[in-house]
């Protein structure tokens, strides 16, 4: 039987629960696709003070987060202006991540719904999300009716790294 979530937005207080979320996912999601040179500088205490900065700025976006009823951050969903002047797509959800003990049980498709019902709300009407081509959860995305719409290459630790880009077109068949 899965644990109670409860969905919220982020404040700068909980930095350090969405650093862990980020350290670990990476570490258990990205291993042998992304360098283990990367991987193993992840830190715990850099990535809270990233994220305590980002989640104290005034940012046209918001972070929503999976908490279980004890208070422990088990996923986060980020999203907002997309960040590159794409012309297609205005809205993006930068990030997404679970941790894996929590996979599986519907809380990436609720943070994914969240994150385009505020883009929607907040007059975005296409998304556009950055995937790694040999990340295994992409077809997530695929499930959700993304349709691959650009590609690009991520040079990281001097290995090259394919993306792609899938877009939604139109958001609303993506709201609750």
């Amino acid at each position: 039987m899965s644990a109670e979530i409860w969905y919220r937005l982020a404040t700068a207080e909980d930095a350090p629960g969405v650093a862990r979320v980020v350290v670990d996912t990476w570490r258990t999601t990205y291993r042998g696709i992304v360098p283990d040179s990367k991987l193993d500088r992840l830190d715990y205490a850099e990535a809270a003070e990233r994220w305590r900065r980002r989640l104290s700025e005034a940012l046209p976006g918001v972070v929503w987060l999976a908490v279980t009823a004890s208070g422990e951050i088990v996923g986060y969903a980020s999203c907002g202006r997309e960040k590159e002047g794409d012309p297609e797509f205005t809205g993006e959800l930068h990030a997404i991540y679970i941790l894996d003990a929590y996979q599986r049980q519907g809380i990436g498709r609720r943070l994914f719904s969240l994150s385009a019902q505020w883009l929607y709300e907040n007059g975005y009407r296409t998304m556009l999300l950055w995937a790694l081509a040999d990340n295994p959860f992409r077809r997530f995305y695929e499930k959700l009716g993304g349709e691959r719409v650009r590609t690009r290459q991520y040079q990281m630790d001097g290995v090259i790294l394919e993306a792609i880009g899938y877009g939604w077109r139109d958001l609303q068949p993506l709201l609750p």
